[in-house]
């Protein structure tokens, strides 16, 4: 059984990157997922194991209501999504996921930030700036036009220097100066 929420492709849709879509149960607010797993399960439906993507998007009851599927129904539940969001705050969901898994994994796929860095962090753009400050949830794509909310992700410092790979373009047709912070002593040399 597949739920999701909020996912870039529409309600009840699975997707990726590479345009693979599939059917999925939409975890809205409100839906019980260990009720509708019952509810499945009772009918004579099968379920083999449970999967959970965009996670981080769940209420924190819909998450121990995951670890009711996993204890007392005995059935793995694989739930995948980031853990902070464009501010770099754990999301609720993210942060309960947290609190009660049996195990944690990082994937083996990593993130490029466009410095060739690891990205750890998700920057937010609106009209191609970053931004951080706003709504905790907004879905918005990396294929969408620069005036739309879109997403990209960075290492630590660009994020904290708010660096996307367009300033980072926009930078390089300017020169580069040094970061000014403290008066410099004109004598030394």
């Amino acid at each position: 059984m597949i739920f999701t929420r909020d996912d870039r492709a529409g309600e009840g849709k699975l997707s990726s990157r590479l345009g693979l879509v599939t059917e999925a149960v939409e975890a809205g607010p409100g839906r019980d997922l260990y009720g509708y797993v019952v509810e499945q399960l009772s009918r004579g439906g099968k379920v083999d194991y449970v999967i959970v993507d965009e996670a981080q998007f769940l209420a924190p009851e819909q998450v121990d209501q995951l670890a009711r599927i996993v204890d007392d129904l005995n059935l793995d539940v694989f739930a995948f999504g980031i853990t902070t969001d464009f501010r770099t705050r754990l999301f609720p969901g993210s942060q309960r996921l947290i609190e009660l898994a049996d195990r944690l994994a990082t994937l083996q796929v990593e993130a490029m930030c466009w410095c060739g860095a690891r990205a750890t962090h998700n920057a937010r753009t609106v009209g191609g700036e970053m931004v951080i400050e706003g709504e905790q949830v907004v879905v918005g794509d990396v294929h969408r036009p620069a005036e739309d909310v879109g997403y990209e992700v960075l290492c630590r410092r660009h994020h904290r220097k708010r660096m996307t790979s367009a300033a980072a373009r926009a930078a390089a047709l300017s020169p580069d100066v040094l970061p000014v912070g403290a008066e410099v002593d004109e004598g030394a040399a």
